[in-house]
């Protein structure tokens, strides 16, 4: 199994199997098996923990960063493009367990494999606990941060910067919102001084607000 053979290579001996198991089951195979678990608990206990560990890395790296700065820096190696990166690194993705009626787009799919390395990372905590964790993250994570490796560009706080250093006002607008429920598509249109700079759209409103925050810098 997949999990034990990467819990060797990093010389991890697990306490409980099942918690690995779990961080691989997709809610549609949980259904379509009357499984009353899914990985969707262990991902929200493993973003806690990662954010602490990345957080408390960043803060003893430099003691010059500010608050904004360090949380900056966070976002961007806790994105969903990084999460990706690293569950994709460690072959996770070849392991996930959907049901055999899933039907998910590529941006769905991408979603999940991003979501498995942080149910990995609370299944690890809830078996071996923080430090064992930290250790983990030393070998997987931390060498992209001393690499200085970009994932995200955070284009939005950017734009407000320059905003706020020009005195000029900044907000978004929902332009149109389009899609099944499971699949939408937002386009956010981002008003300086309530003059529209750029529109962009994406599969959420943070990810259409950010591609209009883009095309306004451009512009200004």
């Amino acid at each position: 199994m997949i999990t034990m053979q990467l819990l060797k290579k990093f010389s991890i001996t697990p306490l409980d199997r099942h918690l690995y198991h779990l961080a691989f089951l997709h809610e549609s195979y949980a259904n379509e098996h009357d499984l009353t678990e899914c990985y969707e608990r262990l991902e929200f206990l493993g973003d806690a923990v990662l954010d602490l560990v990345v957080s408390e890395y960043l803060y003893k790296q430099d003691s010059h960063l500010t608050e904004g700065e360090l949380t900056q820096m966070r976002a961007n190696y806790v994105c969903k493009q990084a999460l990706y990166t690293y569950s994709v690194e460690l072959g996770l993705d070849q392991y996930i367990k959907l049901g055999v009626g899933a039907q998910l787009n590529r941006r769905e799919m991408d979603s999940v494999i991003s979501d498995v390395f942080e149910s990995f990372i609370g299944a690890l905590y809830l078996d071996l606990g923080l430090e064992t964790v930290k250790k983990f993250l030393k070998k997987t994570v931390i060498p992209h941060i001393d690499n200085g490796d970009i994932f995200f560009h955070d284009y939005k706080s950017k734009l407000h910067q320059v905003c706020t250093k020009e005195g000029l006002s900044l907000s978004y607008e929902l332009i149109k919102e389009e899609g099944e429920p499971h699949d939408k598509t937002f386009t956010m249109a981002a008003l300086v001084d309530g003059e529209t700079y750029g529109t962009g759209s994406g599969g959420s409103k943070k990810e259409a607000e950010q591609n209009a925050a883009k095309i306004a810098l451009h512009h200004l």
